[in-house]
């Protein structure tokens, strides 16, 4: 059999955003993912739906011999003709025992390649505002693993030597050898007042980060709760983490905000949410599906130059629709004299990209007004096709036929409750973890509030967060109690509605 290859990848400090862009085409192309506990789900999900994702991350109590079970694992993989990542936080090379695992694949004759990550030692001081070198206060940097005690025999760390080094002095995995160290570099010479930051989850929303010095760091950060993994910088740049810190200022930073649209759909208000700081948890609570009939919504197609407006209210019909004009080997010409319409800019962007400038979009975002718009249009027996979801309102179509339109009313879509769904949205929301819960469509209400049976009390302890008037008053009818509704009905809108709320929230925090 034709042997596989196995890519070691490293996947940066823990920022979805750090991987590199090789590191994102291995993922793409891997029959195996093979990843550590500091893998997060956004780069996991970039690997294929059919790729198979075997988590073999180690813990402190994990057994010596747990590596060997590594290897076998790649090694066994790539024999049988397999592409194998093995995912590695930070860097393959960099206390990332990357070396012994190309040993295996060397001695098994398997081929393999090594992608570099970010390193965790220089990226985690950067997202907490503290340099790794500064011009006049530090003009070199060393890196060593916390994970040798100093009071145990036969360790290869030179500790003497290094509570010399008048650089900065960064350690990884060290948050229990921690006091120990300190006694270490303490004794041989170090300042007790030499400036120290501990710096936990690193890179990602849950970051956070206790300053102080020798004397008195290892009480802080037990007074502040923290645990592994954690990286210690110490030296005279730790002293800049309050002056320079920038990741952890963002408005939404610390909350975890529960995302409720459809996982293909779901990224863009993740990134969006990152963006500002905030820790998304995916809990999809719809999933487009294709119909199981499509005689109705192809036949409309066919004569689609009978009509004179189409409809789109949201980018999954605008993809229904041009998925079906492609399999009847039709493009965007047949819309050629077709006007056409759509409820906001999400909707426009993905026609634009099909080479269609909307004719209508309402100046707000909602299905109400877009019916409104076409007061502006003599509508009295025109003829109007509404490719939809199966579940959609009626607002729209109501008031089309009030002025008098010929409405053809199509399904090019279904949406439908993902699998095992409903116990992951018990267990989230009864946690007391989840900050804010986005709703982003009628659906997504509907959707979430029939998962958790009906039990509205589960969303008391978050903020409730709308995209509009129509999934407000979806919302409210169903006993859920909103708090935000967005100005902008838009997934931008969401956020930034969110922020703004935050933001007031802390002035009048920091104002008592």
């Amino acid at each position: 059999m034709i042997a596989g290859k196995v890519y070691l990848v490293g996947a940066g400090p823990g920022d979805p955003g750090l991987l590199t862009v090789k590191g994102a085409e291995c993922l793409k192309n891997a029959d195996l993912v093979v990843y550590d506990r500091l893998s997060s789900p956004e780069i996991l999900a970039l690997a294929p739906a059919n790729a198979e994702l075997v988590f073999m991350g180690k813990e402190p109590q994990t057994p010596g011999d747990f590596q060997q079970e590594i290897n076998k694992t790649l090694s066994a993989a790539a024999l049988q003709g397999k592409t194998v990542v093995r995912l590695k936080g930070g860097d393959p090379f960099v206390f990332g025992r990357g070396g012994e695992e190309i040993e295996a694949l060397i001695e098994a004759g398997v081929p393999y390649e090594v992608v570099p990550g970010i390193t965790s030692a220089i990226a985690v001081p950067t997202y907490a505002g503290i340099p790794v070198t500064h011009r006049g206060v530090s003009a070199s940097f060393t890196v060593v693993t916390g994970s040798e005690d100093p009071t145990k025999p036969g360790i290869d760390t030179d500790w003497v030597t290094l509570a010399k080094v008048k650089g900065t002095l960064i350690v990884l995995m060290g948050w229990r050898a921690l006091p120990n160290i300190i006694d270490s570099l303490v004794s041989n010479g170090k300042p007790e007042d030499t400036p120290v930051a501990v710096i936990q989850w690193g890179t990602t929303p849950r970051q956070r980060s206790v300053s102080g010095t020798l004397a008195n760091i290892v009480e802080r950060g037990n007074n502040a709760g923290l645990t592994n993994p954690v990286i210690t910088v110490i030296g005279a740049v730790a002293a800049l983490h309050e002056r320079m810190r920038w990741f952890d200022t963002g408005p939404l930073f610390g909350q975890r905000v529960l995302v409720t649209r459809s996982r293909p759909q779901a990224s863009v208000l993740t990134k969006l949410l990152i963006a500002e700081g905030a820790e998304p948890v995916e809990l999809p609570t719809i999933q487009i599906e294709g119909l199981t009939d499509y005689a109705k919504l192809d036949a409309a197609l066919a004569n689609l130059s009978e009509y004179e407006w189409t409809i789109f209210t949201s980018p999954n019909a605008v993809d229904a629709v041009f998925d079906r004009l492609a399999i009847a080997s039709k493009d965007v010409r047949a819309f050629g004299g077709v006007r056409v319409a759509t409820t906001g800019p999400a909707t426009a962007a993905s026609l634009r990209r099909r080479g269609i400038v909307p004719d209508l979009v309402p100046e707000i975002y909602t299905t109400e007004e877009l019916a409104k718009g076409f007061s502006a249009f003599e509508m009295q027996s025109a003829r109007v096709l509404l490719p939809r979801a199966d579940i959609a309102t009626d607002t729209l179509s109501k008031g089309l036929r009030e002025q008098g339109a010929a409405l053809d009313e199509v399904d090019c879509y279904r949406t439908t409750t993902p699998p095992g769904s409903s116990e992951k949205a018990r267990d989230l929301l009864s946690s007391g973890k989840i900050d804010a819960v986005t709703f982003t469509s009628s659906s997504t209400v509907r959707n979430l509030v029939s998962l958790i049976d009906g039990d509205v009390s589960l969303l008391d302890r978050a903020l409730v967060i709308s995209i509009g008037p129509v999934t407000s008053a979806t919302a409210r009818n169903l006993g859920v109690r909103v708090d935000i509704e967005a100005a902008e009905h838009t997934v931008p809108g969401v956020v930034a509605a969110f922020a703004t709320a935050q933001r007031a929230t802390r002035a009048q925090q920091q104002g008592a």
